[in-house]
């Protein structure tokens, strides 16, 4: 009876050992479980993340352009009103200026000549 029971000590404390061994890598593979669902769920909400802005990016692309192309042709037609207003403004100041400029000619080929006919006389 001795005997038996310290075969059955030494199998329980092996049991028991065992048990623990088991424990301990029920543990890691709890531990390897948990890391792993924590990376999913980090690499996860990544792709969600990087997605929706990719949608928003493309929503709001979506909702620009028709307006970039009203602004366009706002300022094309408001070019065009300009362009008409300036014009015959423009028309107008080059037919005042022409007949300044024209005299401003005259007088500096006429101040050229004088000088040039001094040069002239000085140089005989």
């Amino acid at each position: 009876m001795k005997f038996s029971l310290i075969v059955a000590v030494v199998v329980l404390a092996l049991a028991q050992g065992s048990f623990a061994q088991d424990v301990t890598d029920l543990e890691r593979l709890g531990q390897y479980f948990e890391e792993m669902k924590n990376k999913m769920t980090q690499d996860l909400t990544e792709i969600i993340n990087k997605q929706d802005l990719t949608s928003q990016a493309q929503s709001i692309q979506t909702q620009l352009e028709p307006l970039a192309a009203q602004i366009q042709e706002q300022l094309k037609t408001v070019a065009s009103n300009v362009e008409e207003q300036i014009k015959p403004m423009a028309t107008s100041m080059q037919a005042q200026i022409q007949p300044m400029v024209d005299n401003f000619q005259k007088q500096v080929e006429a101040i050229f000549q004088k000088l040039t006919e001094q040069a002239k006389a000085i140089g005989n």
